[in-house]
């Protein structure tokens, strides 16, 4: 948590009907963002999202606005947002954009604007260094390898000179790193005020700052997480804002389920055991046999694990399961109740050393709640529910999940009057934005859709093999990589490969890479899950000859403009897959009341992910590119059309032949440059 003061104190509420005007000016030719920068470019359909956005705030309105790329959605929010002087709570999708929010974009606007607002970041308890925990991590904590003891001394010494605590300030450490867990809080394993280190907590004095600014920016996971838990201090927040304000909204269906769910998952009872074992012998050595209660847990854990994943083996990545896959089986039965019991047998044992230490009564009520949430999955599911198993390679997780939000936001919007805007560059593919608005209970809110100023006619193409292995078939992904080599080739590289699951990476990585050989144009292929996401983007932005290729993570919110990125191939439509639990369950729902789930829901998803995956490639006002999708049922299948249509307007190509000339011409553009 960070925050930015400005003595003078914030400004007084713009007068009624004054904020569109300000705002106009603001954006305009001969505006503070003008005089400010002299590159700033007024843009028509930014004036029209900021006008609805600046109407919205001060009339207490709900907008929900879908903005094509290079629009400048941002500034068209904040912009309003500072001038009126009203408090707001700004929420983006990832905490990298939150730190660009209050790091660049908001210091640049106020400046600019000359506002005395107060601005404060707040994320979730996971992102900051707790020092009690520190401290028992580097006592008694057993890490892994020696890049986690790197990490960790790492770490030590940057928090002798931290003010915020933020772990995002230590370049290079990696987000999977064993140790973040180590060294930050859970609401299971904060011990609040009974903590030693509670005065020179980051956590607590991020929230207190938060409360005290004008203008907090949050991310969407703890706006959730804590509506539902409560823990962060957003629930005491919202209620003194006049508006909030969610960027990339469209990820907000998704990332509400997670949050408003329930979930067991084996890594729960593993760290409980972890952490009973530093707290017992810490403060309770001899008084209880730490080794055997935790032994307890860790068996039950991998036990429940094993159970869950059956007969699978080898397990990439995390694969979704059915409840009925599992529910019923003995071994699965029994596992669930194991894991009760070794959990009673650990909150039994803290009980009895409670008064020792405050950890204690915190692993006593942990010990309570993994038995509840086991006993709870023993238990039928509500009927408006749906369960599910995500297994991972060492990881297995029981989730039941509400089929969708709409409660959440009827209910939170009928508390106060207040603004509420939703903005993203992909929220619909119709004027009403049903895709969303339904989603969300938002159908009563005002609507505005505004293009892109990017001249895609000119800049883009948009190209769909026709003679093409079909998905299903065996030979579609490595079709896909070489195809990939013979269009990247042509680059150089320049190019990202997207595909719609992580199991076809490294068939396509293989087969690219072959071609690639064979042709004599060797590429440098970079795969997910080899590197971290971001060391994996710095590595195709700094080497040439490179091509990228990712799943979902690789969709969205990425931003390579200029030269280095000039085709972007999709393996094939972005269809939810049908045997995925909670996708049933929607279908279903909606098939009971009458409608069509291929119409209503498989295609409207499809056109939202094939949408973002598209919005990869033209990233500025002269940015070159060819978007392939190399699925030719977009050709041959009637719903195509409705599918292109949620594309940009790009030039259609019809030949392979026409895609490497137009890759050509982009070629001796860049050569000449």
């Amino acid at each position: 948590m960070a925050s930015a003061d400005d003595d003078t104190g914030p400004i007084g509420p713009i007068g009624s009907g004054d904020l569109a005007r300000a705002t106009r000016e603001a954006l305009g030719p001969q505006g503070a963002l003008a005089q400010a920068d002299p590159g700033f470019v007024e843009r028509d359909v930014q004036q029209q999202l900021a006008e609805a956005m600046a109407n919205a705030v001060e009339e207490r309105a709900t907008l929900v606005a879908e903005a094509g790329t290079g629009v400048g959605k941002t500034f068209a929010y904040l912009v309003p947002l500072l001038l009126s002087g009203r408090r707001a709570l700004v929420s983006t999708a990832t905490k990298s954009l939150q730190d660009q929010l209050f790091l660049r974009d908001l210091p640049r606007l106020r400046d600019a604007l000359r506002v005395p607002v107060r601005i404060a970041l707040l994320k979730g308890r996971g992102s900051y260094l707790c020092l009690h925990r520190l401290q028992q991590a580097r006592e008694t904590g057993t890490l892994p390898d020696r890049f986690a003891v790197r990490a960790l001394a790492r770490i030590e010494t940057w928090a002798h000179g931290t003010t915020t605590g933020d772990l995002a300030e230590i370049d290079g450490l990696d987000d999977r790193s064993p140790v973040i867990p180590l060294v930050t809080s859970t609401r299971d394993n904060c011990l609040g005020q009974e903590c030693p280190q509670f005065r020179d907590c980051h956590v607590v004095k991020a929230r207190r700052e938060a409360m005290a600014a004008d203008l907090v920016v949050v991310n969407h996971h703890l706006f959730f997480a804590d509506l539902s838990l409560r823990d962060s201090g957003v629930a005491e927040l919202l209620p003194t804002v006049d508006a909030a304000v969610f960027d990339e909204a469209h990820q907000l269906v998704e990332t509400g389920l997670q949050f408003l769910g329930t979930m067991l998952s084996t890594n729960q009872a593993l760290d409980f055991g972890r952490d009973l074992i530093a707290a017992g012998l810490t403060h309770a050595r001899g008084l209880a046999d730490w080794q055997a209660v935790a032994g307890g847990l860790d068996k039950a854990a991998r036990e429940l694990r094993l159970a869950c994943a059956g007969p699978l083996r080898e397990i990439r990545g995390i694969l979704k399961l059915r409840w009925d896959e599992r529910c019923g089986d003995e071994a699965f039965e029994q596992a669930l109740q194991g894991l009760a019991v070794a959990a009673d047998a650990a909150r039994d044992a803290a009980l009895l050393v409670e008064a020792t230490s405050p950890d204690f009564t915190r692993l006593v009520e942990r010990g309570r709640r993994i038995a509840q949430l086991a006993h709870a999955f023993e238990l039928p599911a509500a009927t408006d529910r749906v369960r599910w198993i995500d297994i991972g390679p060492r990881d297995a997780r029981l989730v039941e999940s509400p089929l969708h939000i709409r409660d959440l936001f009827t209910e939170q919007r009928a508390l106060a009057p207040r603004a509420w805007i939703f903005t993203s560059a992909t929220l619909g593919s119709d004027d009403a934005l049903s895709w969303f608005t339904e989603s969300a209970a938002l159908e009563d809110a005002r609507k505005l859709r505004v293009g892109s100023p990017f001249d895609y006619p000119a800049h883009a193409r948009t190209w769909v093999p026709p003679r093409f292995p079909k998905p299903n078939e065996a030979g579609h992904p490595a079709a896909v990589g070489a195809l990939a080599a013979r269009l990247a080739g042509r680059l150089g590289g320049r190019t990202f490969v997207l595909t719609t699951t992580l199991r076809v990476l490294p068939v396509i990585a293989e087969a690219l890479t072959e071609a690639a050989n064979a042709a004599g144009t060797p590429l440098q292929v970079l795969v997910q899950g080899t590197h971290p996401k971001r060391t994996l983007l710095q590595r195709f932005l700094d080497t040439p000859g490179s091509v990228l290729v990712g799943s979902a993570s690789f969709w969205e919110g990425i931003d390579v403009p200029g030269s280095a990125l000039q085709c972007v191939i999709i393996d094939k439509l972005p269809f939810p897959p049908p045997n995925d639990p909670l996708v049933q369950a929607r279908s279903k729902e909606l098939a009971s009341r009458g409608r069509d789930p291929f119409n209503d829901y498989y295609l409207s998803e499809a056109a939202i992910s094939l949408k973002q995956g598209a919005g990869r490639l033209i990233r500025s006002e002269t940015d070159l590119g060819l978007l392939v999708i190399a699925d030719p049922r977009l050709r041959q299948m009637p719903y195509g059309r409705k599918l292109r249509a949620a594309l940009p307007p790009m030039g259609t190509l019809d030949t392979e032949a026409d895609a490497l000339a137009w890759l050509d011409e982009i070629a001796a553009i860049n050569a000449a440059a």
